[in-house]
């Protein structure tokens, strides 16, 4: 699958849509995601144009790989979630519920989570 430069992350990244930022620095950003799923829920995205987890792994520089699992960390810790726990999750291709062509993590917490996945 080829990069749509005009995903909503795109245009995001972009300054088209306005997000609620709570975080950036030169190769990420994260904001309040818009349609919560549990009290603390942070999309994290690197900068540059990666479809896919898989994609990201292949192709970016081992600087924006660690910069942005280094990234969440500091955002859930900032967030106040590092402890008692947060759950991180990345979404790849259609099966496992990719929903936006741009990789993107979910940071996730703020309570008891449950099940990762309903039987």
């Amino acid at each position: 699958m080829s990069y749509d430069k005009d995903n909503i992350f795109a245009k995001i990244l972009r300054g088209e849509i306005p997000c609620d930022k709570v975080y950036e620095d030169d190769q990420i950003l994260a904001f309040n995601d818009i349609g919560p799923q549990a009290p603390v829920h942070v999309l994290v995205i690197p900068k540059g144009a990666y479809v896919s987890q898989d994609d990201f792994n292949a192709n970016a520089s081992d600087a924006e790989i660690a910069g942005l699992w280094r990234a969440v960390s500091k955002i859930a810790g900032e967030l106040g979630v590092a402890e008692p726990g947060y759950r991180t999750i990345q979404n790849t291709g259609s099966d496992g519920g990719q929903e936006v062509p741009h990789f993107h993590v979910h940071i996730c917490g703020g309570r008891k989570l449950g099940r990762m996945i309903a039987p």
